[in-house]
């Protein structure tokens, strides 16, 4: 599969399904839909752009195949809500997507991202590492209960 024709878009309210189904897939297959991931993907209008976060889709052929969105938490930013469809995985869709928010992310001028994840998603955590990402200590309260790993992108 050719994706030359892959382009990086900033959110459009017409895509808030992609945002939500193609998170909600990989969360019910791995882990469960908490209720903080619920709150985001059902309204990621009030709970990631309008604090000063942002969402980018991956789109081939008129459709959405990948997303990824940065969550301002007012002390850090943070990686977080990326999926890629399966029929597209393997093609390192995610790769570009966080290819293009650390570049987007150093041209904000940001010292670092940071993001949360969990030591089985083996395939995630290779690209987190293969960018750069590195384990950081996972803070007692942190707003995922599935989370077992917290990681550091210095800029």
């Amino acid at each position: 599969m050719e994706l030359t024709k892959l382009e990086i878009i900033a959110y459009q309210p017409e895509y808030a399904k992609d945002f939500y189904s193609l998170n909600v897939a990989w969360l019910e297959k791995y882990f469960y839909v908490e209720p903080y991931d619920k709150k985001v993907l059902s309204n990621p209008q009030k709970y990631v752009l309008n604090p000063g976060g942002f969402i980018f889709f991956a789109k081939y052929n008129h459709q959405i195949v990948g997303v990824v969105s940065i969550i301002n938490q007012q002390t850090f930013f943070e990686l977080s809500k990326m999926a890629v469809s399966p029929k597209y995985q393997g093609l390192k869709i995610g790769l570009q997507l966080m290819h293009y928010c650390i570049s987007f992310a150093k041209k904000k001028q940001w010292k670092s991202i940071s993001l949360y994840t969990h030591r089985k998603l083996i395939p995630a955590l290779h690209l987190y590492k293969k960018v750069g990402f590195i384990e950081m200590p996972l803070e007692e309260n942190s707003h995922y209960k599935r989370s077992d790993i917290k990681m550091i992108l210095e800029l």
